[in-house]
């Protein structure tokens, strides 16, 4: 399985990205997917998750933020699209890291867990002051 991540790039303080997360030949809708950070010299930081939403009710909460983004970070899914994003909006330069997408092949989000099954090779976001 091959995540791809894409939407990476250099932004302003305040500015906004979108990221993707795709994977080629792999139905993404049935999984759990995760996004994670990592800035240079600090630790991988998970930043957002997804449920599936296939067979969730609308009143299931299947998406789950980090305090460090929320209000700023949004993660969403397009089952049609096989496409997971992450739109950041107000990015600040304590923002600046590798965003990684990962899944543990789970359908319910467990934020707080490293223990994945596949991950993405990251792309760079970096905010300038």
């Amino acid at each position: 399985v091959q995540l791809v991540e894409s939407g990476g790039g250099l932004v302003q303080s305040g500015g906004s990205l979108t990221l993707s997360c795709a994977a080629p030949g792999f139905t993404l809708d049935y999984y759990a997917i995760y996004w994670f950070r990592q800035a240079p010299g600090k630790e991988r930081e998970g930043v957002s998750c997804i449920s599936s939403n296939i067979g969730a009710s609308n009143s299931d909460e299947i998406t789950r933020i980090a305090d460090s983004v929320k209000g700023r970070f949004t993660i969403s899914r397009d089952n049609a699209e096989n496409t997971v994003y992450l739109q950041m909006n107000n990015l600040k330069p304590e923002d600046t890291a590798v965003y990684y997408c990962a899944t543990d092949t789970l359908s319910n989000c467990r934020f707080g867990s490293t223990r994945m099954d596949f991950w993405g090779k990251g792309t760079l976001v970096t905010v300038s002051a």
